[in-house]
């Protein structure tokens, strides 16, 4: 590596900045064992992920592994233990990227390298209010990740700011000959998506900005969803104050519903026959009905949702690819196989498997290792339906992006029950249209005051909400934007971000003291 003091030249725009990276992501000189206490004959694997050589090659530092779920489920490692949230160490971190936010968090690190397949970027730089960006499927390379041949999977950057998230995203994206996923972003690359605000008090004028109220309706939830509700409320606002024009179907309204009811029946069409089986009878002419439904939406029943799309295509084998075409890349002399991965590795085993918080990877793993076909025809069917849809509806609306809280449920305390589902909203982030390709960057938008909490209770299976309880707890907002249209979410996040600033240090992990 060229000497900077030496040659008085930066090896690139990332020369001497500070990254963990998570354990998901192969490191070769240091340990790469995705959250678990597995057996590899050697726990560094040959060769850098894509997106961390890229860091590497721009002058990047990597300092540390970060801490994650084992295999990417939940909040604790089989190696590195349970993760704590900085900002009330009884809570929960936010899922498997958990440790890599936690560390920009806490200043160990400038910026951090996460992973997600559902919301493990996202839902822990919530947790942690700091800022995470998962990008489109096929921007970044997959390559070098356990998870890296999921349809779903997205490596991306978490930092302090919007503007070092789309500064780590300049070094990061683009094609890559070893993940075949990301042909798909040629000729879409911008000369770089840092963006450029100057000093316009009004940056986003012009913008026409979305709220998707399924997922902000009170109604629909219960009092534990309402303080982070209030908060990206008061976003809103501000996004207002900053000069967008806010598309607002009002509090219990639904931004989308009207559009899904219209092309849902036909871009989904045998999912959508197989949802509502009782208007399609046997023997009937479908096609028919489906076109019956198209120029007569108000024939069709008020699901789907942006929410629940119905019943989804299957992912079958999909664990046991790519976790074998992983393996067999990485080419350990002892774990080559799943089989190996199963049998060669320390799980956890304690009480709290039963809770959905802590599942019982061994397992999961082994109900993914009993497949023998691997067909992928009905996820990608899916996943195209329901990204046709919204494209559709946005461009119909002449939305640039749409907005709502990255999640409703503040950080839970770590063993606690789970927050039961409700009208699908789950515990975690909103994270349905990001899984389809969608680009959604998650900003601090505040912190709560009171939250709601579940405690454990023998007479009720999924425990009793007690409440309301003094915590001071981040929340999120997202903005989510068409397909391989980054530059435009971070060009809202960073606006709002630098008009608000609404992050807050935890409590002993602020500025250092003056000498």
């Amino acid at each position: 590596m060229p000497n900077f003091k030496r040659t008085g030249k930066l090896i690139g725009p990332m020369h001497g900045v500070v990254f963990s990276v998570k354990d998901m992501l192969d490191t070769k000189d240091m340990r790469t064992t995705s959250g678990a206490d597995a057996a590899y004959a050697n726990d560094r694997p040959p060769h850098d992920a894509t997106v961390v050589q890229r860091i590497r090659d721009a002058g990047g530092i990597i300092l540390a592994k970060a801490n994650m779920g084992e295999y990417a489920s939940g909040s604790r490692s089989a190696f590195g233990g349970t993760m704590c949230n900085p900002y009330a160490t009884d809570r929960d971190v936010g899922g498997s990227s958990g440790g890599s936010a936690a560390s920009v968090a806490t200043n160990m690190v400038t910026c951090a390298l996460g992973e997600e397949g559902g919301p493990s970027i996202r839902m822990p730089s919530r947790f942690n209010s700091v800022v995470g960006l998962s990008q489109s499927q096929g921007l970044n390379s997959r390559y070098g990740s356990l998870n890296g041949e999921g349809l779903s999977d997205r490596q991306g950057g978490i930092c302090k700011t919007a503007t070092d998230v789309a500064k780590v995203l300049d070094v990061t994206a683009g094609y890559d000959p070893n993940d075949e996923l990301t042909t798909l972003s040629i000729g879409r690359k911008p000369t770089s998506y840092v963006p450029d605000l100057g000093d316009n008090k009004r940056p986003l004028s012009g913008m026409r900005i979305g709220v998707v109220r399924e997922y902000m309706n009170k109604s629909l939830f219960t009092e534990v969803d309402v303080q982070s509700i209030d908060i990206v409320n008061a976003a809103i606002n501000d996004l207002r104050g900053l000069g967008a024009t806010i598309v607002d179907p009002g509090p219990e309204g639904a931004l989308f519903q009207s559009c899904i009811d219209k092309y849902a029946p036909v871009s989904r069409n045998s999912l959508y026959v197989r949802q509502f089986p009782d208007l399609f009878p046997a023997g009937t002419d479908q096609i028919l009905a489906l076109l019956n439904r198209l120029f007569n939406p108000s024939n069709v029943p008020g699901a789907p949702t942006i929410r629940n799309f119905g019943p989804a295509g299957g992912a079958i084998g999909e664990t046991k690819y790519k976790i074998n075409r992983y393996l067999i890349e990485r080419g350990d002399s002892n774990i080559k196989t799943l089989t190996d991965l199963i049998n060669k590795s320390k799980f956890y085993t304690d009480d709290f498997v039963t809770n959905t918080r802590f599942r019982d990877v061994k397992a999961t793993l082994t109900s993914a290792n009993a497949a023998t076909t691997y067909d992928m025809s009905g996820r990608i069917f899916d996943r195209s339906t329901i990204q046709e849809i919204v494209s559709q509806c946005m461009a119909t609306m002449d939305l640039d992006a749409v907005t709502y809280p990255t999640g409703n449920i503040p950080p839970a305390i770590t063993k606690a029950p789970v927050e039961p589902d409700k009208n699908d909203r789950s515990h975690q982030a909103w994270t349905l249209l990001n899984q389809q390709g969608f680009p959604a960057i998650t900003v601090p938008a505040g912190f709560t005051s009171q939250v709601f909490d579940r405690v454990a209770d023998p007479t009720q299976p999924q425990g009793r909400l007690v409440g309301p309880i003094a915590a001071k707890l981040p929340v999120g907002i997202d903005f989510l934007g068409l397909p391989f249209n980054e530059a435009t979410i971070l060009k809202i996040a960073a606006a709002y971000q630098d008009a608000t600033d609404r992050r807050i240090p935890p409590a002993d992990f602020g500025p250092l003291p003056k000498s």
